[in-house]
Parts: C-alpha cells; structure tokens; sequence
C-alpha cells in the first residue's frame, strides 16, 4: 500500500488544497516524503455531509453488522504489516517493541467493542410493561435504549500514533456505538495516520457499510479542527491532548448554536501518595520503580506519575539521589513536545531542588530526565508546580505530617489517576485519603504505578475537570462507548415498529431490565 498525502473522504480521495506539510523523523530531524495537502473547507464540507447522509444507513446496522466491520479494520491494520510499524517508528522515534504492542492494543480495542456488540446488552434496554388496571391511572407501555449521537469528530493524540489515534478508543467507541466519524490526523504522524485510514476505508467498503461511514483529513493548523466542531452535521467530539488543546474545542462547541458534548482528556500529574510504614519497608524498591515509572516512553504518558507526596524520610531520599542520575532519556516525538518540556523544567528549576538529572541519548528531539524536590510550602507558595510537564519528570513533595499529607490530597484538582503505597496497616489509618482521591481522580491504584492502562470492560480512563472535560466518561475501554449514544423511550409501540433489543420475545436474547429486574 503506497502512502499518497491525500485526504480520505469516504470511499475517496482528495487532495484539492495548496498547502502541503511533512511529517518529521524526531530522532534525525529529516523530513519524511510524501507531501500531505492539507484539507480545505469545501473538503470539510463535503466529508461532513457524506457522513451525514451515511449516518442514516449506519445507524440502522445491528451490531452484528458493526461488529464485523470492527474486525474487519483490525485485521486489516494487520495486513498493513512492517509497512506500518516502520513508519511509525520513522514518525515518532518511538522503537519498533512500541509500535508491535500499540498496533496489538489497537486492534484488540477493537474487537473488544465488537465482543460488546454481539453480546448485546450494552443498550441498557428497559421495559416497563403496561399497567391498563392501574388505579388511579393506567401505565402505558414504556421501552428504552442507547441511541447512536450522529457524526462524531475525532482528533488524533500526538503521544499515541495508533491506541489514540485513527482507529484508537474514541474511533472504535463512536463507530460501535452506530456513528459515523471525521477525524483530523495529528501533523506529527501523517503516513501513519493514512495508512490506518486507509485499512478503515478497505474494511467498510468489504462489509458494505456506507459511503461516509468514515473520512481522515489533514491540517497542521487549527482551522480545519476549529471548523470541524462547529460544523452542524458534528453532534460530539472526541479529544486526547493539552488542557489548551481540549478546552479551546470545549469552548467552540458550547458557543455553537446547538452546544454539542466535547470528551475531551486533557493530561494529569498523576499524584503518587507514600505511606509510613510500607516506606520503611520498601523504600528502596518503591525509589526504583518510581523512576522508572517516569521514564517509560520518555515519560510521554499522559498516566505519567508527575508528582509524588511523602513525609520526609531520608534514606528514600537519599535512593532517588542514586536512582535518578542512571536513569535514561530518549527522544520526544515533536520539536513542540520537546521545547515545551525544556521550558516547563527550566521554570520549575527556580522553585525547587535538584534530585538528580538523568542521561539523554543522541537524537534531534532528545531530552535527559530529571527529577525534582519541593516541601508542601514550597508547593503552596507556588501553584504552578502541580501542573503537568510533559516528558520524563516529577517533583518529589515532602510533608512533616500525615494532616499535611491529607490537606495536599483535598488542595488536588482533577486527575486521571491517583497511586496509594501502603502496608495493610497504612491503608486502614489512611482511609479517609482514599476517600478524598475518589473525589478527584477518575482511577485509584493500590501498591503500582500508572503508567499502564489496561483496555477492559471495567477500564476508566477520565477523571474530573481539568483531566477532562466531563467527568462521567472514559476514553478508553468498552464503556466509552455511551459517550456516543443518548437514551430514547419509544411509549405504546407494537412490536412491529420496536428495535430488535426491546422486542417482547427478546429475538437477541441479551440482558434487560424488565419491570425493574435484570432479565433475559
């Protein structure tokens, strides 16, 4: 399969626009052929009125249907072979190991949704039946289920070039959930970025799903995205990337005529919470696996464990000051990326101490670690210091007692994740600070690190504002997909008219609840 830097509009291509962009290899610095031509506004338009006109096929498709559309895209990302994982690691300098295990989550996203689509009872199908002798007024007959949104538009992350991208979490979900997507490909990876699409375009065509079921544009500016969520056709959006990113497009979407939801994931500090007595135990341990932890992928994880809370003990601190000079740097996957984090430590250097600076190796993009100490003071005084930078860092924040230690918790804002290290002792004396995470990230660990995300039913990858723009979702596993879908009552149907999941005789055989009780 060639790679041409053309648009993908449905079942065609296009390359109408002027202007064209590169993308760039971040460990050498060089420019990757072929030309990519940006999307114009007369292409915006005409993806968003196929899709359209697609969705009003697509939604009807059972989830049989869609299902094997899902896996006829992962296998043909599949079929896309070195081919895809070469450019990968040509666009985000990201080593080959990385690229095999994202294609095999991305893939296994999909058929995780296409799992949940056979099953079925996912619509969360509700029937109340008719009460006709009911005094003092009759009930009638009431049904409901989930209902697919519409167009959704979907923006690549830069941090992920495929389990966050074309056919990532907020693809796989919107279309299991019956919507038709455009999606703007992130400018650093835009082979990569056609090549999914193009196995997406290959899989709809295959399964006779419509024509705008799908489209990919190009742009390396804001103003092909900007149009797209204030497009009318757009009736969600979906978002992985910076806080400035995600709530200039929450913005754009609630000024819209008709306001439309925006899932945005915007980033966290990940906090890391050390308890006393599992701190004497393992220290060193924990030291190690901290470090680690902030390094992995360069530290370009928005999990990344950027801020760790301990009282002040001397012997952990003395392991970092060892651990943190051996640990090793790599390159950032744009120029962007890596001025931001220069930048960003630069500035915390003037507030905090030093713990000790890792090794970067060569590349145009490269960066060492460093990690950073402060006292909650410290971190009071100056407010910025909880904010994320991006890359291989954290900041170390020492307290003197455990009052100090539960107020930091309550001065938290939204997270993805918060981390607890503690002994069984530790966690019953800390209860009340599990109580406070719960209010203010999206996923609680115990005795780990969060820098790995498992995709699974019970996955939830949010958390409230300002990790994301609506705490009530996750962007990664299967019940991501309600983002898409809206709840719709159909009173006195004949069955003749109900959709299959809410007929009497339960042709599907899925799970409902009936009269108030779960049952098939």
């Amino acid at each position: 399969m060639q790679i041409t830097g053309r648009n993908i509009i449905g079942f065609e291509t296009f390359s109408e626009g002027t202007v064209a962009i590169q993308a760039i290899n971040p460990a050498t610095g060089e420019t990757l052929a072929p030309l990519f031509y940006k999307a114009t506004t007369d292409e915006l338009n005409y993806a968003a009125d196929k899709a359209a006109k697609a969705f009003q096929i697509y939604r009807k498709k059972s989830g049989f249907e869609k299902a094997s559309f899902l896996e006829k895209i992962a296998e043909e990302i599949e079929n896309l072979g070195d081919l895809l994982t070469e450019r990968y690691v040509a666009e985000s300098g990201l080593p080959q190991g990385r690229a095999a295990g994202e294609r095999g989550r991305t893939t296994g996203q999909l058929r995780l949704f296409a799992q949940l689509l056979r099953e079925g009872s996912w619509v969360n199908a509700r029937i109340d039946a008719a009460l006709p002798e009911r005094q003092p007024a009759p009930r009638p007959d009431i049904r409901a289920m989930e209902r697919p949104l519409g167009v959704v538009g979907v923006f690549g992350a830069s941090n992920f070039p495929l389990a966050f991208s074309v056919a990532g979490g907020d693809t796989a979900s919107a279309l299991a959930a019956g919507c038709c997507v455009i999606f703007k490909a992130h400018p650093a990876h835009l082979g990569t970025s056609e090549l999914v699409g193009k196995a997406i375009q290959k899989a709809a065509e295959a399964t006779n799903m419509p024509d705008g079921v799908f489209s990919l544009l190009f742009d390396d500016g804001h103003e092909i995205g900007s149009a797209l969520v204030k497009h009318p056709s757009i009736k969600a959006v979906g978002f992985t990337g910076s806080y400035k990113g995600g709530k200039a497009l929450f913005d754009a979407a609630v000024t819209r005529p008709e306001p439309i939801p925006v899932y945005a994931e915007m980033g966290s500090v990940n906090p890391v919470f050390v308890l006393p007595k599992i701190l004497a135990e393992k220290g060193s341990a924990i030291a190690q696996n901290f470090v680690a932890s902030v390094t992995m992928g360069v530290g370009q994880f928005c999990t990344n464990p950027g801020m760790l809370f301990l009282q002040k003990n001397d012997n952990f601190m003395k392991e970092l000051e060892k651990q943190a000079p051996t640990a090793q740097g790599g390159v950032m996957l744009t120029t962007g990326i890596r001025d931001a984090y220069v930048k960003g430590i630069e500035h915390a250097k003037n507030f905090t101490q030093i713990i000790g600076i890792g090794k970067a190796p060569e590349g145009f993009t490269a960066v060492e670690p460093i990690i950073l100490r402060t006292d909650i003071e410290g971190l009071n005084n100056n407010a910025h210091l909880g904010e994320e930078i991006f890359g291989p860092t954290s900041l170390v924040v020492e307290a003197n007692s455990r009052e100090e230690i539960l107020q930091a918790a309550k001065n938290l804002t939204g997270h993805l994740t918060a981390t607890v290290h503690g002994t069984a002792e530790d966690l019953a004396e800390y209860a009340d600070l599990i109580e406070i995470l719960e209010q203010k990230v999206g996923r609680i660990l115990i005795n780990g690190f969060p820098t790995g995300v498992e995709v699974s039913h019970a996955m939830v990858h949010g958390g409230p504002f300002p990790a994301t723009t609506d705490s009530r979702s996750t962007s990664v596993g299967t019940m991501a997909i309600t983002r898409f879908t809206r709840p719709v009552c159909y009173q006195n149907f004949p069955d003749s008219l109900l959709l299959d999941e809410l007929k009497s005789d339960n042709p599907l055989n899925i799970w409902r609840l009936i009269d108030g009780e779960l049952k098939k």
